[in-house]
This record gives structure tokens, sequence and C-alpha cells, in this order.
């Protein structure tokens, strides 16, 4: 999995990072909030080295929560549930390759981002970090990402590898389709297949197939919620988004694709074990993505943020679940 933290880890970079910022009021007088935030251990640094973690996204860690949680569900899923030394190689992949998307993408969209109030003072946007000093720092992450893809099996690393073309177009997707959201959902779960193959190599790709297509309906559905915060702005800017595409059906989607997501994962789970008990393990996940879609109001940006952020414990769930289904799939 270190792999696809490797490799579609720059996912969210080009997820999270593709994004406009924190939250926003959607009202007759929004107010700009900072594109980045920093507090804690952050405040201490020296600015250049400051900057340099604000453009890696290290104060935001959702995105990297999002990018490893596929790659645990893949591990365990597969009844890898003994794979600690592995799983805690993919969270590091996760946090240094998320970070390094994050680079790579506000390096392709340092003139967008110029435009726009709350992105205008990123690093790169803002003159702080130049593009030379960037590539070099991008280069850093992904040798630790490489670190990482070596400890995998060469399946695995071979299945990582293989979303380096997804991964590196990312970024463009938002300029010329109004869908981008859909071809994240491809590369930015790739973690999951790859944590699979860690474990299984090419053997039963049934499951691991519906366990990917749930990533994909899930990981389309959360980063809709998130572009709630930046309708006007990409409307002003020409970058699409699913939360422009729906249109006033923004809420039919995310329920659409959150239905999609845990039917998905139904089928894996029965394919790992056939067993209706077995399905109860994703009630918990089913409530939570519930209470997301039915209480989200897609006119607040803090109701989208913290609906979005809220992923993170729902992948921990899901984990819950896979990690419970595959050590008793598999005794």
């Amino acid at each position: 999995m270190g792999g696809q933290v490797g490799v579609a880890g720059m996912a969210m970079a080009l997820a999270d990072c593709t994004r406009r910022g924190y939250a926003k009021p959607m009202s007759a007088a929004p107010e700009i909030v900072p594109d980045s935030q920093y507090r804690g251990v952050l405040t201490v640094l020296p600015p250049f080295l400051r900057d340099l973690a604000l453009l890696a996204r290290f104060d935001r860690p959702i995105g990297w929560w999002l990018l490893f949680w596929p790659c645990a569900w893949g591990v365990f899923l597969a009844g890898g549930t003994n794979r600690w030394g592995i799983v805690a190689w993919m969270l590091l992949g996760a946090i240094a390759m998320r970070g390094a998307g994050c680079v790579y993408n506000d390096i392709v969209d340092a003139d967008l981002d110029a435009r726009v109030a709350r992105t205008a003072a990123r690093p790169i946007a803002s003159g702080a970090v130049s593009k030379k000093a960037a590539w070099v720092w991008l280069l850093a992450l992904c040798a630790v990402g490489l670190v990482v893809l070596l400890q995998l099996r060469w399946e695995a690393q071979l299945v990582a590898l293989s979303s380096l073309g997804l991964v590196a177009a990312y970024p463009f997707m938002k300029r010329i389709t109004g869908w981008p959201q859909a071809w994240l959902g491809l590369v930015f779960t790739w973690g999951a297949p790859v944590g699979w193959i860690e474990v299984t190599g090419f053997d039963r790709l049934a499951p691991l197939g519906a366990l990917y297509a749930g990533c994909w309906a899930w990981c389309m559905a959360y980063d809709t919620i998130y572009a709630l915060q930046d309708r006007e702005d990409d409307a002003m800017v020409g970058i699409g988004s699913s939360a422009l595409s729906f249109g006033a059906h923004v809420r039919a989607g995310v329920i659409g694709l959150y239905a999609m997501a845990l039917a998905c994962w139904a089928v894996a789970v029965w394919l790992v074990r056939p067993d209706p008990i077995a399905l109860l393990a994703l009630l918990p996940i089913a409530v939570q993505f519930a209470w997301q879609a039915l209480t989200l109001d897609t006119a607040d940006g803090g109701s989208a943020l913290a609906r979005f952020r809220s992923n993170r414990f729902a992948g921990a769930l899901m984990a819950a679940a896979c990690f419970v289904l595959g050590a008793a799939a598999y005794v």
C-alpha cells in the first residue's frame, strides 16, 4: 500500500489540494478564510520550513487519512490482519505522497490559485516558495514514497506504479471536464488494490473489484461535498466540479454515491464471507453516511467541511469492519 501512498498518494494532493481550501459561508457576504492555517508545531518552524510544510498540507491531516484508509481496508479484508508493519509503512507513505501530490498540484495550479482570494496566499502562488524549490521538495517527498514502495512485494509495486499516469493527469481534469471527482475516485483509492495484492498477490480478485468500486463511489461522494465550499469560485475561474455539475441535485447525487459504495462493499463482504450476519459489519458505516447526506446543508460551507472531515471517522469504521471480517474469513 505504501505504493498507492507513494503513487496514488499524489491523489489527494490532487484532491485535497485541487480544491480551494477551508470552509466559507455561502451567503450574500461570504467571508474569505485563509486556504491554509497553521498552528501548533508549525508556528515554531522557521518561515521557509513553515512554508514548505504548508505547501505539503501538513497542517491538514484529513487528506492523508482519506488516502490511507483504502490501503488498510485492502490489507485487512484480504486477511492481512497481522500485517501491522506494512500498514504502518502505508500510513507513512500516505503522509509523504499526499504532501507530494499537493506540491505538484500547486505547481500546476499556481496561475489559478493566484486569481482566487482564499488560495492567493498559498506558498507558490504568493511567491513565498519558488517553483524550483517546490520541485526539490516534491522530489524529497517522493523519495520517502519510494522507500515505502520498496517494502512491498513486487506485484503490489507494479500495481502502485501503474497509477502514475492517472495521478499525473488529475490536476488537469478540472480544466476539461465537469466531473473531475470521477477521475479522483480512480486515483485516490488506488491503495485498496495495492493493499489487497500485497497480501494475496493476484489471487481472489473478485472481492477486490467490488471493494475498489465502492471506494470510487465513496471518494466521489466526499469530494463532491468538499467541492460545495467552492462552487462560486470554481464557476468564476472556469473550473469543473461535480458540485456544479449536480446542480440542484447535489444531495441526491451524494446519497446515490454513498448507496453505491455500500452496495459494492456488501458484495465484497459477501464474496469474502457469504453470511448475512457479516453484512451487519457495514451498518455503522451506513448510519454515518446517512447522517452526512441527510444533515448536509448544501448552501453552507461549514456544514460541507464538517461532513467531509467526518469521513476520517467513516474510514475508521470501515477499517474495523474489514479487520473483523478478514480475521473471521481466513481462520
